[in-house]
């Protein structure tokens, strides 16, 4: 058995037996949606759960002051940030700006692959919002949300880090950039919908991690998948399907012309979107 088969192999039965190792959600992000999810919650509440982490409050801060949330006059305060962007966004606000605590690791070639995974997920995220919301302008649609939609995007390769996290434990056979890349192929998408049922996300979540590349599977109204596929494509991760995914996306009218993923104003919502994440 080659190599790659191996760790595909390894993968594959741990998966089957519930004995991979798979990442939790930072503890921050659990307390939030834990205090979100508490009908009783209220927001000066939610402002000291999140207070709880500097790093968190400043993001939080930051991105209430942000073109993210279209308002001019500053906020100083996580309350007031907290006030702004209200407790149904909060929860998966918080928990898209902890997930970036998920990708570090030890092992050097794993360090390379989980800031690659991370900066292209961060263009997947800015990509995807910003065709969503020129979507929104043109439709005034208010089925689909900024803050959902910013989750969705985050979460949608995420099973590459179990596949990671174990070629860093067996980093002498595994870590290895061809066996990786096989792997990541292979599996990370069914990988990616374990760990969301694992964090008990809901399926519209479990669909995105595991179907994104399968233009197949549609959901039969518009969702925020399609518009993880344009943000894909737009960042370099669907080459072969590219044309295939904007011509769907102009079917479904999540998009109008492709050229409006090059106008000025698509590049400014991008940029605005990928500095949340600077």
């Amino acid at each position: 058995m080659s190599t790659q088969n191996a760790l595909l192999t390894i993968l594959v039965e741990k998966i089957n037996n519930d004995t991979l190792v798979l990442p939790t959600l930072p503890a921050i992000a659990l307390k939030v949606r834990k205090a979100a999810d508490n009908p009783d919650v209220n927001l000066n509440e939610m402002g000291d759960v999140i207070g709880q982490d500097p790093s968190l409050s400043a993001r939080m801060i930051k991105i209430a002051n942000s073109a993210y949330m279209g308002r001019s006059v500053k906020v100083n305060s996580i309350g007031q940030a907290a006030t702004r962007i209200g407790l149904r966004q909060i929860k998966n606000i918080s928990t898209a700006l902890a997930m970036e605590q998920l990708f570090v690791s030890k092992n050097e070639l794993v360090i390379q692959y989980m800031k690659r995974e991370w900066e292209n997920t961060v263009n997947v995220v800015a990509n995807s919002m910003a065709a969503l919301q020129m979507f929104k302008q043109r439709t005034k649609n208010r089925d689909l949300s900024l803050d959902t939609m910013t989750l969705s995007a985050l979460i949608h390769n995420i099973g590459v880090l179990p596949i990671l996290t174990e070629a860093q434990r067996h980093e002498e056979v595994f870590a290895n950039p061809t066996f990786l890349e096989v792997a990541i192929d292979k599996v990370s998408g069914k990988l990616g919908g374990v760990i969301m049922r694992e964090w008990g996300f809901g399926d519209a979540f479990v669909n995105i991690a595991e179907n994104w590349r399968n233009l197949a599977v549609l959901p039969q109204s518009l969702s925020y998948v399609d518009f993880v596929r344009i943000g894909a494509a737009l960042s370099g991760r669907m080459d072969h399907q590219k044309d295939a995914v904007f011509n769907l996306a102009i079917q479904r009218n999540a998009l109008e012309s492709v050229r409006d993923l090059t106008s000025d104003e698509f590049v400014e919502m991008r940029e605005s979107a990928k500095q949340i994440f600077a």
